[in-house]
């Protein structure tokens, strides 16, 4: 009598062999194409051709010749390098985000937890007046909040005529305060929002250990939602490099701000010389700038997450 063995079935590929496979391909690339056009178009686009712009110079065949655009180099990169005034308003807005970012998420992060505290009544009210700053426009606010400070035109003579809030020491605040104003509320929603999302499970193992709301906010809520923080502060540290509505509106109630006051602005003015070329190596600078101090934070705040 013969046995015959049957062979094993193949269950799969070899473990040498085995190949990873991404499924719908062409779905995903389809999906993908609107995005990667307008991305293109409006942000790939524009950096590219600014870049261009910034390379150029005009050049004159004497006095009043015609002028022309020819290839200068790193020529105006010279210039933006020994322009104090830019450098002035770059390390104005470093200060300004120092002070201003973190007491700005530190509020957004304080109203977030009240929402999401079972001690706190009325909390659809008290969301809808937290963000309700941020629906009214950036120079509609900038010009409400200047009218508040200036001594000619505010209710409040008796506090404006004996504090300068407008003069060269103050008015930065008195921006800073204008942009916290505004902010807080919606970087409010987006750490609410992550706080909605945490397991209600892990509050109540909190409650069952004997912990009590502060011990649950600290222990619980603040590292779980702090990827939402680091994200709040890369988009703050960008809008206060880019300020330039509320600055610019303030122009019109203190001489203490000039058309320099911030790289933004320094970008518009040289631009409304014009000499386009010059602000283009502005804004690449700035905008370089700009991608190493929020791509170095996101960093730092990866590593330091890592570490702990």
């Amino acid at each position: 009598m013969t046995t015959t063995l049957a062979a094993p079935a193949k269950t799969g590929a070899a473990p040498g062999r085995r190949r990873s496979r991404i499924p719908h391909k062409g779905a995903i690339a389809f999906l993908f194409l609107p995005f990667g056009v307008l991305f293109a178009l409006f942000y790939v686009a524009p950096i590219a051709y600014a870049f261009w712009q910034s390379l150029l110079v005009v050049r004159r065949e004497g006095t009043f010749g015609k002028a022309e655009l020819v290839f200068g180099g790193f020529a105006q990169y010279v210039q933006v390098f020994q322009d104090s005034a830019f450098w002035n308003s770059m390390g104005r807005m470093l200060l300004f985000g120092v002070v201003q970012v973190p007491i700005m998420l530190g509020l957004a992060l304080l109203f977030a937890l009240l929402l999401d505290s079972p001690l706190v009544k009325g909390k659809r009210f008290f969301r809808l007046a937290f963000f309700v700053p941020y629906a009214v426009p950036g120079v509609i606010a900038a010009i409400m909040w200047g009218s508040l400070f200036s001594p000619n035109l505010s209710p409040f003579t008796a506090i404006t005529k004996n504090i300068d809030f407008l003069g060269a020491d103050l008015v930065l605040w008195s921006i800073a305060n204008v942009v916290t104003w505004v902010y807080v509320g919606y970087n409010m929603l987006i750490i609410y929002s992550s706080l909605l999302s945490i397991p209600t499970e892990l509050y109540e193992a909190a409650r069952l250990d004997g912990a009590g709301q502060w011990r649950i906010a600290w222990s619980i809520k603040i590292p779980l939602v702090r990827p939402a923080i680091v994200m709040t502060a890369i988009f703050s540290i960008i809008g206060t490099l880019q300020l330039l509505a509320e600055p610019q509106v303030f122009r019109s109630f203190s001489s203490a701000v000039t058309s320099t006051f911030t790289p933004n602005m320094t970008v518009f003015a040289t631009a409304s010389i014009p000499n386009t070329n010059l602000a283009a190596a502005f804004s690449v600078v700035l905008a370089v700038t700009t991608f190493v101090l929020s791509f170095g934070f996101m960093k730092y705040m990866q590593r330091k997450e890592q570490n702990a």
